[in-house]
């Protein structure tokens, strides 16, 4: 289903990348801020500005999302789009001036492309600088540059990952969109037919059964003959955004719901080696249930997850889902 986390009003997005180094960064921003929930569920994320999303604490809004590959470094993104901001007066007014509050969640791409160049406060503020409210570019581009996926059995055996976006419209014209950098340590196969669209590859270029590959690979370990893939060596960022009315309980509800998605797509998902992170955004507008907001949202981030696959191109002695197909014909 075609459709852009751009299709919500109040929602810009800006993408940079480096095509060389293969890593790159994407700033979403909210015009007039927007109502911020979160909800980590991989177990090594890299995140920035989380905590100030919980409901008991007192920031109400954010006014951007960066994304960014670098592992740690590629937090520093977020200071160039807080930079970008404050040149723009949009921030939280503190009677000194005002604090750009831009939550951000970073995937690890080092392994791909030159590992000492990561997205810095200039990225991120030539990301924002460029962001609008026009269809982004999906697959090798901004946060996605350098993803990869299905990294069970190694990196020589992953595939190419990427960004995507999706949306839907309800009737009553409420927008949910959903746009994803998927970085997994896991396969990803598609949600209405089961098919694997990246996983792991064989010698001979067919693709393997992850859980037998994973079951060779605990046996590796314990026998000390095989290392796992380092913790947070992974992870799949991504943000849903509405032009609903929400509170800071109810976008980190939608959050939660929406994980669903990557369920759907990612096989195995939220393991160890990610740090699987989605942030939720409420515009402003009419009050909606929350069951279902969250519901469709996790429809759409699954979406994006199959345009971040199908949308990315090889790149990094990677393989994308579209040469496959070229191969197979």
């Amino acid at each position: 289903m075609p459709g852009c986390i751009t299709d919500v009003p109040g929602i810009k997005v800006g993408q940079i990348q480096n095509e060389e180094a293969l890593t790159g960064c994407t700033a979403i921003l909210t015009e007039q801020g927007a109502v911020c929930g979160v909800d980590v569920r991989g177990a090594a994320p890299g995140t920035r500005e989380t905590d100030l999303l919980s409901p008991i604490n007192m920031v109400q809004e954010v006014h951007a999302i960066c994304l960014s590959g670098g592992s740690a470094y590629g937090l520093d993104a977020a200071s160039g789009v807080m930079r970008y901001l404050e040149e723009q007066g949009m921030g939280l007014q503190v009677g000194f001036g005002v604090v750009p509050i831009v939550p951000a969640a970073v995937l690890f791409d080092l392994s791909v492309g030159n590992p000492k160049v990561r997205p810095d406060a200039t990225m991120g503020y030539e990301a924002a600088s460029v962001a609008s409210s026009s269809p982004i570019k999906q697959g090798n581009a901004g946060a996605g540059c350098g993803a990869s996926v299905a990294k069970v059995a190694g990196f020589d055996r992953a595939m190419k990952g990427g960004i995507g976006t999706a949306s839907r419209t309800l009737s009553n014209g409420v927008v949910i969109g959903a746009i994803v950098a998927v970085n997994a340590v896991g396969e990803v196969r598609d949600p209405r037919t089961g098919e694997v669209l990246a996983g792991v590859r064989s010698d001979d270029g067919t693709l393997l059964d992850i859980y037998t590959c994973m079951e060779k690979m605990a046996f590796s370990l314990l026998e000390a003959k095989h290392d796992v893939p380092s913790p947070g060596t992974n992870t799949t960022i991504g943000a849903i955004a509405s032009n609903v009315a929400l509170t800071k309980a109810e976008a980190n509800k939608i959050a939660q719901m929406a994980h669903d998605g990557f369920a759907r797509t990612i096989y195995p998902v939220h393991t160890m080696h990610d740090g699987d992170t989605i942030f939720a955004l409420g515009t402003g507008g009419e009050r909606m249930p929350v069951d279902l907001i969250g519901a469709i949202a996790a429809e759409v981030m699954a979406e994006a997850v199959v345009n971040a696959i199908t949308h990315a191109t090889d790149a990094g002695g990677l393989p994308s889902w579209k040469s496959r197909v070229k191969l197979s014909k």
